[in-house]
């Protein structure tokens, strides 16, 4: 394919996606679904699963094997963009009064998940060959199965949170706390095993590796953070906000450059670089900083949607597909409401706002599938057994509303109490 063909197929493809992604994100809102769920299900369809099955010529015609490279870097830089706004967006000190809770209903709902996870990797082998995977699993593996259950979409369920009017409740503040407390557990453990499964593509062993990663986390924690703030900030060198975007979206490129070279995933830079970034007087997010941020990765994200979407293989789905489909679902929903609830009771909530709070943590969206796709990319899972997983991510985010609105009309009956407003004091 000439240059000239390529980027002729590359432009046609962009229109497509973008145009296709975003309606899919309009009618999934208008459906009372986040509007995530719509633009992963556009690019799921326009995969090879779904238009490749139903039209492969045209697939071929629009999707050429050329213009991969291109659609990949788009996502990657799409990706980069996006968890660079999560790290500086994300803030533990939402905690406040309600910090032991939080951190009782975040490690629940992480180590349930990932026990059960890894405990059905361990003990369904032999079904897990059928999906693809090897016959005896790597350590690496088995983490990674129990990461997948375990993790929690603060983006996906902030967004349900505040289209519910739940973002000054007990269980609003809760539950974005705690998944705010996931994300950093989750990313941690879920380094450590990416580390660990590509080892042998690099000429450093994984400890040494692990030693730079430490290293250069260090490093950005320390002086990072008062180098930008003279260099973008300070009194003679501040510079204009389109400028300043600029500059820490190319230090968000650079730190996902290092840590995609140390055999992490671009994705660890990427959030490293959004928590070092240092913030307004008063802890307050720059608003000529998100703002930007969240347009150009809301614009581009679906290339990442439909170049995780190329990986789905629903012709490879026979029987045991979707009995594990089924199985991992519901036990990715029983294990994240179960524990959530118990913890948040533990953690003094009554009855339904612990309901509240499980139901939240269950959704899991664009973070299920960023992990899974570096785990696909670091050889820890099939394509059969990444399809499944996708699925179910898409099923747990889907299933959110609808359970919440279950656990709502159960809190309106006469016994129950209402969700209060969280006095000022528990929110800081």
């Amino acid at each position: 394919m000439s240059p000239d063909t390529m980027i002729t197929h590359f432009v046609g493809a962009s229109a497509l996606i973008l145009v296709a992604a975003h309606a899919a994100g309009w009618l999934a809102r208008k459906l009372k679904q986040p509007y995530i769920v719509g633009q992963l299900t556009a690019g799921i369809a326009l995969g090879p699963s779904l238009l490749g099955s139903l039209a492969p010529d045209t697939y071929d015609k629009l999707f050429p094997d050329g213009i991969g490279p291109a659609l990949t870097g788009f996502a990657q830089f799409a990706l980069v963009v996006f968890l660079f706004a999560v790290g500086y967006e994300l803030d533990l000190k939402v905690l406040g009064a309600r910090a032991r809770t939080a951190v009782t209903v975040a490690l629940a709902a992480f180590v349930v998940p990932m026990a059960v996870g890894s405990g059905c990797a361990l003990l369904f082998q032999a079904q897990l060959r059928d999906l693809g995977m090897p016959r005896d699993l790597s350590p690496a593996m088995v983490v990674f199965a129990g990461v997948a259950l375990s993790i929690t979409a603060v983006p996906v369920l902030t967004a349900i949170v505040r289209e519910n009017g739940l973002a000054r409740t007990v269980p609003g503040v809760v539950a974005v706390s705690a998944a705010g407390l996931l994300d950093v557990i989750g990313w941690t453990v879920l380094a450590g095993t990416l580390m660990d499964g590509d080892s042998g593509e690099h000429a450093l062993g994984w400890p040494w590796r692990a030693l730079l990663a430490v290293g250069f986390t260090a490093l950005m924690l320390v002086c990072a953070r008062p180098l930008l703030l003279r260099l973008l900030w300070g009194p003679r060198t501040r510079m204009e906000p389109s400028l300043r975007l600029a500059l820490l979206i190319g230090f968000a490129l650079g730190s996902a450059w290092v840590t995609h070279s140390l055999g992490l995933h671009v994705i660890f830079g990427a959030l490293l670089a959004g928590v070092v970034v240092p913030r307004e007087e008063g802890g307050t997010l720059d608003p000529e900083l998100v703002r930007p941020l969240h347009d150009v990765s809301s614009l581009l994200l679906p290339f990442f949607f439909v170049v995780s979407g190329q990986s789905v293989a629903l012709n490879t789905m026979d029987a045991t597909g979707w009995v594990a489909l089924l199985v991992v679902t519901v036990l990715a929903i029983t294990t994240k409401i179960g524990s959530g609830t118990v913890a948040a009771r533990l953690g003094g909530l009554d009855r339904d706002d612990a309901r509240t709070v499980g139901v939240l943590l269950s959704a899991r969206g664009l973070t299920e599938l960023i992990a899974l796709n570096a785990g696909l990319q670091a050889g820890l899972l099939s394509k059969p057994l990444y399809t499944v997983l996708v699925f179910m991510a898409l099923a747990t985010t889907l299933l959110t509303q609808p359970l919440l609105l279950l656990v709502r009309r159960l809190a309106e009956r006469p016994h129950t109490v209402h969700a209060d407003p969280v006095p000022a004091a528990d929110l800081g």
